[in-house]
C-alpha cells in the first residue's frame, strides 16, 4: 500500500502536512474542553454558582468545540479531495498499463478481475484516504495526548482507563486474525461475481436460445451465495465491536465514578471541590481515549480491504509487459511490404508451435489470402504483423524492418486491422469509421464517403440521421453484416499502407462480398491487402494464396496453380465448389 502512496505528488504531501496540522488543531481544542469543565465544577462545589464563571467557562467550552467543528469541517474537505484526486491518477495509471497488455497479460489477470481492479479496489484506496487517513493520525494523537494528560490526575483512574484500552485492543486483535482472511477472499469472489455476469450478459442470446436462463441463475446464485456467506461472516464479527466498545465506554464511566466516590469520601472536605472537578474532566478524557479506539476499529474494517486491494493495483502496475516496444522509426522509401522468415510461434501457455517454419514476402499494391482449416493458424499468423504477439523465432519485417524494432505509434499507422468480430464503440457511425482521428471531420468528407462505397455500407445513406446515427455498446444496434462493413470502412478510412481482413467478409452475402472485393481492388490499388477467408470464392482473384494446415505453409501460388498442386487447397474448394465450378 505504502508503494502505492509514493505516487503522491508535492502538492499532495502540502495537503497532507495541512491536513495533520488540522487534525493536532482538532485535538488540542477537543482536549482543552475537558479543562474548562473542571473549572466550572470546581467552582461552583467550593463557592456556588458564579454566572460569571459560567459564562466564561461556558463560553470557551463553546468555543472550542466550534472551532473543533470547524477544523474537522476543513480536514474531512481536504482528505476528500486528496483522495479524489489520486484515486483518478491511480485509474489512469491502471488503464495505461492494460492498454499495454497483450494477450498472455490480459488473460493471466482474466478481463472482469482488471475490472474490478481498476473500479471496486480503487475505491478502497480512495475510501482509505477519505477517512482512513485523518483517522490514522487523530486516534493516535488523541489517545497518546490524553493518557499523557489524564496520568498525573490519578493512578487509580489511570489504571482503569489503561484496563478498557487493554480489554479493547485484545478484542480486535482476536477478531482481526479470524476476518483478515475472508476480507482476503472477498475481492476475488467480487471478480467471480463480474467474470459469471459478464458471461451471462454477452451470451444472453445463447442462454435463451438453449433454454438454460435456470442453469445461468444457479451460476450467478452460487458466486453471489459465496460472496454474499463471506461479506455477512465478516460484517457480523466486525459488528461485535460496536456493542463491545460501547460496554467498554460505559464500564468505564460507571468505574471512575465508583473510584471517584472512594477518593471523596477519604478526602479531606477542602480537597473534595478539586476531586469532584478532576473527576467530571477525567471522564471525560477516558471517553476520548475510548473514542479513539474506536476511532481504530473503523481503520480495522477499511484496513485490510484497503491493504488487499492496493496489492492487487500493485499486480497489474508491476506486471511486466511482454512485447516490448521498440525505439526507431522507419525512414525507408519501401511502402507496403511484409515478409516473414522462417516464424515460429508458440503461445506461452502452450506446448506445441502454432506457427511453424513459415517463410512469404508481399509486396506494395499485391493481395495475399491465407486460407486452412480451422485451427490451422491463420489469425495468429497475420496477428504477428501489428505485434499483438511476438514471434517465439524468426522474423517479422514491414517495409524491410523487424516489427520489434519500430516505436509502437509508427508501426500501427502503416497497419489496419478488420478482426474477425467485428467490433464497434459506442457513439455514431462516423465516430466509429473515422476512429482515432483526432480531426474534426464534415458529414461530407471524401475519404469518409469512399469508405463507405467501397465498404458497401450503403444502409448508412438509408438511417434517418446518416453518418450521425447512433451506435449502441458492441453495435447491438446493427446486423452482423452490417457491424462487418462499418468495421471495413474504419480499416479503409484509416488509409494505411498494409491491410489485413481477418475473415471479415464471413457475414456478407456472396454478391455483397464480390462488389466490395473489386472496390478494394480499383480503389486501393497502391495498398498491400492480406486476406484471411474461408470462401473460395473471396481468395482465388488474390495474387498469391497461401495455404496453412497445422501451422505450416503447405501451398502457394495463384487459385489455378494450386487447384493442380496442394491437395489440401483442392479438397477446400472441392468442399465448397463443383468441379464444374471451379
Amino acid at each position: 500500500m505504502f508503494k502505492l502512496f509514493k505516487k503522491f505528488d508535492i502538492r499532495d504531501y502540502f495537503s497532507i502536512i495541512f491536513i495533520v496540522g488540522l487534525i493536532v488543531l482538532q485535538v488540542w481544542l477537543d482536549l482543552t474542553m475537558p479543562d474548562f469543565t473542571s473549572r466550572l465544577t470546581t467552582s461552583v462545589a467550593q463557592t456556588g454558582v458564579q454566572m460569571s464563571d459560567v459564562w466564561y467557562n461556558g463560553g470557551m467550552m463553546l468555543l472550542c468545540a466550534f472551532g473543533s467543528m470547524l477544523a474537522s469541517f476543513c480536514c474531512a474537505f481536504f482528505c476528500a479531495r486528496l483522495a479524489s484526486k489520486f484515486a483518478k491518477s491511480l485509474r489512469i495509471d491502471l488503464y495505461n498499463k492494460i492498454a499495454e497488455f497483450s494477450r498472455a497479460e490480459i488473460k493471466k489477470f482474466s478481463t472482469p478481475s482488471l475490472i474490478t481492479r481498476t473500479t471496486n479496489d480503487v475505491v478502497q484506496i480512495q475510501n482509505f484516504i477519505a477517512m482512513g487517513l485523518q483517522i490514522i493520525i487523530k486516534a493516535p494523537t488523541l489517545a497518546i495526548w490524553a493518557i499523557t494528560k489524564i496520568s498525573a490526575t490519578s493512578i487509580e483512574w489511570t489504571m482503569a482507563t489503561l484496563i478498557t484500552v487493554f480489554i479493547m485492543i485484545t478484542l480486535v486483535a482476536v477478531i482481526a486474525s479470524v476476518v483478515l482472511p475472508k476480507f482476503k477472499k472477498i475481492q476475488k469472489l467480487i471478480d467471480n461475481v463480474n467474470d459469471v455476469t459478464r458471461e451471462n450478459v454477452s451470451g444472453v442470446r445463447v442462454v435463451r436460445a438453449f433454454n438454460a436462463e435456470d442453469y445461468q441463475e444457479r451460476k450467478f446464485e452460487k458466486a453471489n451465495e459465496e460472496l454474499t456467506k463471506n461479506q455477512l461472516f465478516t460484517t457480523k464479527a466486525t459488528g461485535l465491536m460496536m456493542p463491545v466498545m460501547s460496554l467498554c465506554m460505559n464500564g468505564l464511566t460507571l468505574a471512575i465514578y465508583w473510584i471517584g466516590t472512594i477518593l471523596i469520601n477519604n478526602a479531606q472536605i477542602v480537597e473534595r471541590a478539586t476531586i469532584i472537578g478532576n473527576m467530571t474532566a477525567f471522564t471525560q478524557y477516558s471517553l476520548q481515549v475510548v473514542m479513539a479506539f474506536i476511532m481504530l476499529v473503523a481503520i480495522f474494517i477499511l484496513l485490510p480491504r484497503c491493504i488487499v486491494s492496493a496489492k492487487r493495483i500493485n499486480e497489474v502496475l508491476d506486471s511486466p509487459i511482454s512485447i516490448k516496444q521498440g525505439d526507431k522509426v522507419n525512414d525507408s522509401n519501401t511502402k507496403g511490404k511484409v515478409e516473414f522468415r522462417n516464424v515460429t510461434f508458440k503461445y506461452n501457455d502452450g506446448y506445441n508451435n502454432v506457427i511453424e517454419d513459415v517463410s512469404f514476402e508481399v509486396n506494395k499494391g499485391e493481395t495475399l489470402a491465407i486460407i486452412g482449416a480451422t485451427g490451422s493458424g491463420k489469425t495468429t499468423l497475420i496477428n504477428l504483423i501489428p505485434r499483438f504477439a511476438d514471434v517465439s523465432s524468426g522474423e517479422v519485417l514491414v517495409d524491410g524492418m523487424n516489427v520489434k524494432d519500430y516505436q509502437e505509434e509508427d508501426l500501427q499507422q502503416r497497419v489496419a486491422v478488420v478482426s474477425q468480430k467485428a467490433c464497434l464503440f459506442k457513439g455514431d457511425i462516423k465516430s466509429n469509421i473515422t476512429y482515432g482521428s483526432d480531426e474534426e471531420i464534415s458529414d461530407d468528407d471524401p475519404r469518409l464517403k469512399q469508405a463507405i462505397d467501397i465498404s458497401q455500407s450503403l444502409f448508412v445513406g438509408e438511417l434517418k440521421d446518416g453518418v450521425r446515427s447512433a451506435v449502441a455498446q458492441g453495435g447491438t444496434n446493427f446486423s452482423g453484416g452490417q457491424k462487418q462493413r462499418l468495421s471495413i470502412a474504419r480499416a479503409v478510412y484509416k488509409d494505411a499502407e498494409i491491410i489485413i481482413f481477418d475473415d471479415s467478409f464471413s457475414a456478407l452475402d456472396y454478391k455483397t462480398d464480390m462488389v466490395v472485393r473489386k472496390k478494394i481492388k480499383e480503389n486501393l490499388k497502391d495498398k498491400t491487402v492480406i486476406i484471411v477467408a474461408q470462401r473460395i470464392g473471396t481468395i482465388k482473384n488474390a495474387d498469391k494464396i497461401l495455404v496453412l494446415d497445422n501451422g505450416r505453409i503447405v501451398g502457394s501460388g495463384r487459385h489455378e496453380e494450386l487447384l493442380e498442386s496442394c491437395p489440401v487447397y483442392k479438397e477446400i474448394a472441392l468442399s465448397q465448389l463443383s468441379k464444374e465450378e471451379l
